[in-house]
């Protein structure tokens, strides 16, 4: 039952003679929604803004895979079911930050190795337990070296594709997964250049 009377739009298209011969059984899409067109929008609204989204690029140090300016949508639910995977592209509390700080930075990063992990970077190339990895999507090779590092239980080690260019587990060690926000699932707006 709808509290909402029809709207003026419907009133005129279905009384307009000329549309009178149109098969359409119903014209019930043009009506205004009612009391349960609204709670289910208030739903799937709730349900968006509990599981997702929407974070601005600051910085570089995601390119060339994100460029300054670009939107991007995080989803938040799938960590409550798996654990990251190395590959993934995450967004997280700055492990840095001291407790009681009223700011709350949020850095994006692409996790290299999980728990149980051993990372070293010598000559340019990352080792993830002894293997060098292929890395097709980083800007340039890093210029800095990582001892071997063995990635504690609970922890991901993160870097930045601009690994010349970025604050990460390099400079801070490995991040605490309980510091995940969510997992980036694409970006939905990349601003055109000047």
């Amino acid at each position: 039952m709808s509290l909402l009377r029809s709207s003026a739009i419907y009133n005129s298209v279905t009384n307009y003679p000329a549309l009178r011969w149109i098969p359409c059984q119903s014209w019930g899409f043009l009506r205004w929604p009612g009391l349960d067109g609204f709670l289910r929008l208030l739903v799937v609204g709730l349900l968006w803004s509990t599981f997702s989204e929407l974070r601005f690029i600051p910085s570089s140090s995601m390119f060339p895979t994100l460029r300054v300016g670009d939107r991007i949508m995080v989803e938040k639910a799938s960590y409550y079911i798996k654990n990251p995977s190395i590959h993934d592209i995450v967004t997280f509390k700055d492990p840095t930050q001291l407790y009681g700080e009223n700011t709350e930075t949020v850095f994006i990063k692409r996790i290299v190795a999980k728990a149980g992990d051993a990372v070293e970077v010598q000559d340019g190339v990352l080792y993830i337990n002894g293997v060098a990895q292929q890395e097709d999507f980083i800007a340039q090779p890093p210029t800095y070296t990582i001892p071997l590092t063995t990635v504690p239980n609970g922890h991901v080690y993160v870097l930045g594709d601009n690994r010349n260019n970025s604050y990460d587990s390099h400079v801070w060690g490995t991040l605490p997964m309980k510091n995940i926000i969510g997992r980036y699932v694409t970006c939905y707006h990349r601003p055109t250049s000047i």
